[in-house]
């Protein structure tokens, strides 16, 4: 694939971001930038959220090993270099990548600055183990070395089994796609990282849908055996075809609201995965008795595209109907969004679903749970650990992604296949994390900007590293540490909001263009407002 240089501060986006762009004043191009407090309710303020950009790259600074550049998954408050997590992902490093970009688009850092950190981290991936027959590279690696990690820094008697993820995979490939275009001083070693790997090698066109789905990933090794209780995502299924030997997990990722899809995006504009294989996923379940087992019944009519049947599903949701992801998260609704301009090359699909998704979770937290609060995506947990969070009503998975930690589930029955469990359920303690606000903000900024304020003012959400991972709003914990990708999503999302689409249109060359647009540009989905 050839594409011609990334050209600078062009502005190529969305009707909203771009009505937003013309409403504010240029950013500034010095890195002084502060960020004071605004009360909920201000106006947008670009200069407060470049401020906040500037705090976030902090953060990711202070988890980033000086001599290997890669960066940390976590690191606390404290920012301190010795309180890093010892572990590091494709798909942290790839969100390193991206932010850098962006960091230099907003006046942040100098250019050389920019090219160095590129540069060094390249330079380390280049040298690393991976699986050489697929160009991928596996889940866990150590940043301060680049090795991969067999043993759990966590607990000394966690053994690892190297394991290569698509998904992961899919965000790192972004990224060096992001760099060749916008940084040309790295774009050979960039070049060589992209061009080795094989989007194919998650490819299944055997799968149980027509057209074909893409693995969860693979074991080069013996992998390890299943714990009980098995379920039908245990075990593993055969070799490549016509590949090398792997072991495959047996899951595949099967529905498009999901940030899964940034690994068909890659094979597609590669060439390497058939473009049918986009429609292959689901929108929804089925609305037959057949498939009640989800807390809603959809309603749509199938399509064809491609030759491929598409039920073309929704579900029902104040007074909007919303095609739903597995969970009802932003970040599967939103992410690949920041590479893709979904919305432009999708406006009877996505350039209706993602507004709509950003009102509904906005609606549920304001409105339907009145937490005060919204933005509801995977996330540290204020209580400690991780957790999945989202808007139930907008997921397909019965055990839900919650908004609250009371796991409060919603279930309004599956019409007349199933009577409902909760039809009108009374909320707890809602946990919003920040990056889904930023995630939100190309579609409503001065609600997300406005969100965003209160966090920081009225909860106490912020630190030197900008705004803490997530924050509940009756106990008003706060999880006080920093993700690197959830601190890359922030970047990457003021990056195309205030840097005139840096990260889009270093993503999104004529070629992409070619392959990609035709594709998200003939579907119809059956979101709309009732």
């Amino acid at each position: 694939m050839t594409t011609t240089p990334l050209p600078r501060r062009t502005l190529i986006t969305g009707a909203a971001a771009v009505a937003l762009a013309a409403s504010l004043p240029a950013v500034s191009s010095t890195a002084a930038f502060a960020a004071p407090l605004r009360r909920p309710g201000s106006a947008f303020n670009n200069r407060t959220v470049v401020g906040w950009a500037k705090d976030t790259w902090h953060s990711l600074v202070a988890m980033t090993d000086a001599t290997t550049g890669l960066p940390a998954d976590n690191v606390p408050a404290s920012l301190a270099a010795d309180a890093r997590s010892g572990y590091t992902s494709p798909t942290n490093i790839g969100g390193y990548l991206w932010s850098a970009v962006v960091a230099e688009e907003l006046g942040l850092i100098r250019r050389a600055e920019l090219v160095r950190r590129c540069r060094q981290t390249l330079k380390t991936l280049l040298r690393m183990q991976h699986h050489v027959p697929s160009g991928m590279y596996y889940n866990w690696y150590d940043e301060a070395t680049g090795d991969v990690i067999t043993i759990w820094p966590e607990d000394p008697h966690g053994k690892v089994y190297p394991f290569v993820s698509s998904v992961d995979n899919g965000w790192l490939g972004a990224a060096l796609w992001v760099v060749r275009n916008a940084v040309p001083e790295v774009r050979e070693a960039a070049d060589k990282l992209f061009t080795r790997m094989r989007w194919d090698m998650f490819y299944d066109k055997a799968a149980s849908r027509p057209g074909g789905l893409i693995h969860g990933g693979f074991y080069d090794a013996p992998p390890p055996p299943p714990k009980p209780p098995r379920t039908t995502f245990d075990g593993y299924t055969g070799n490549h075809i016509g590949g090398p030997d792997v072991w495959y997990t047996n899951h595949h990722y099967d529905t498009t609201v999901s940030e899964t899809r940034i690994t068909s995006y890659l094979g597609i504009m590669t060439g390497q995965i058939p473009a049918k294989q986009y429609f292959a996923m689901w929108r929804t379940f089925p609305e037959t008795c057949d498939w009640s087992w989800p807390e809603s019944q959809p309603v749509g009519r199938t399509r064809t595209y491609l030759g491929l049947e598409v039920y073309e599903g929704a579900y029902r949701y104040r007074g909007m109907r919303i095609v739903p992801g597995w969970g009802g998260s932003m970040f599967e609704e939103l992410m690949p969004d920041v590479f893709v301009p979904e919305a432009k090359w999708g406006p009877r699909s996505w350039g209706i679903n993602h507004p709509l998704h950003v009102r509904a979770q906005r609606e549920h937290g304001l409105i339907e749970a009145g937490y005060g609060i919204w933005g509801f995506s995977p996330s540290s947990d204020p209580d400690g650990g991780y957790r999945e969070y989202g808007v139930d009503a907008l997921g397909l998975n019965p055990d839900g992604y919650f908004s609250d930690q009371e796991k409060t589930n919603y279930d309004p029955g599956f019409g007349t296949c199933r009577p409902a469990t909760n039809p009108h359920p009374h909320f707890g303690d809602g946990v919003a994390t920040p990056h889904a606000s930023f995630l939100a903000m190309a579609y409503e900024p001065r609600q997300a900007f406005a969100n965003l304020a209160k966090l920081q003012h009225d909860y106490s959400g912020y630190g030197d590293g900008g705004f803490f991972d997530a924050i509940a709003s009756k106990s008003r914990k706060v999880a006080q540490r920093y993700l690197s990708l959830d601190q890359a999503m922030i970047m990457g999302a003021v990056g195309n909001v205030l840097g005139g689409d840096v990260v889009r249109r270093a993503f999104a060359t004529r070629t992409v263009e070619r392959r990609l647009r035709p594709v998200l540009a003939m579907e119809r989905f059956g979101a709309g407002i009732d």
